[in-house]
């Protein structure tokens, strides 16, 4: 990373947005969401309970705001026996994936509870992707910039080709989104998740 780009960097973290703005918008969204969905997260708990042994969430550790551990949230998608740590499926026909799990999961109503993680301030609605601890021990000074800010339920990464790659590889993407932090670039975002959530649902 060069002085340019990190001076850039420096400069969007020292925004009002940045330090105090992006937290507040996050903690009245999440909690106002958290209000819409949640006869729809109940439907979902059910379902999950009804369907298949197992609790109704899947946590994980990841590393977030300052390299802070936290527990990430999901609706239970796959089978109770499946490893925490195995290769994610990618297609709805992977036997792991519970009946439930394949409309949650192509839906990525999944995702519904980590609203949880940005209530309380371990996430945000737009972020870098939230690290597991083992990859993240791997990252070299440059790297460990994306946890600069807090980990999104959505962002660049999420939403680029580097999806499908490495997650290494989209490291850029994160740093990318941190040196041009903004409301705008965040309002941005958000309008393409929900676009692809309607035309171009993932596993």
């Amino acid at each position: 990373m060069n002085e340019t780009t990190t001076q850039d960097q420096q400069k969007r973290l020292s925004t009002f947005y940045a330090k105090r703005g992006k937290y507040l918008l996050d903690f009245v969204a999440a909690f106002l969401l958290i209000l819409i969905f949640s006869p729809l997260m109940i439907f979902i708990s059910v379902l999950i309970k009804l369907s298949s042994r197992g609790p109704i969430f899947f946590s994980h550790q990841r590393v977030g705001y300052k390299n802070r551990l936290f527990v990430i949230l999901k609706f239970r998608s796959l089978h109770v026996d499946t490893p925490s740590y195995s290769e994610k499926p990618d297609s709805n026909e992977d036997i792991r994936i519970t009946s439930i799990g394949k409309w949650i999961r192509k839906t990525s109503l999944d995702e519904l509870p980590q609203l949880f993680n940005v209530l309380k301030g371990d996430m945000s609605l737009v972020g870098p992707r939230p690290e597991m601890p083992f990859l993240a021990e791997k990252y070299e000074d440059w790297e460990n910039q994306r946890h600069l800010v807090r980990p999104g339920m959505t962002g660049l990464w999420q939403l680029s080709p580097q999806r499908r790659g490495s997650i290494r590889d989209g490291i850029s993407v994160d740093l990318e989104y941190i040196e041009n932090l903004s409301l705008w670039n965040d309002f941005k975002i958000l309008l393409r998740t929900f676009r692809v959530f309607w035309d171009d649902n993932t596993y």
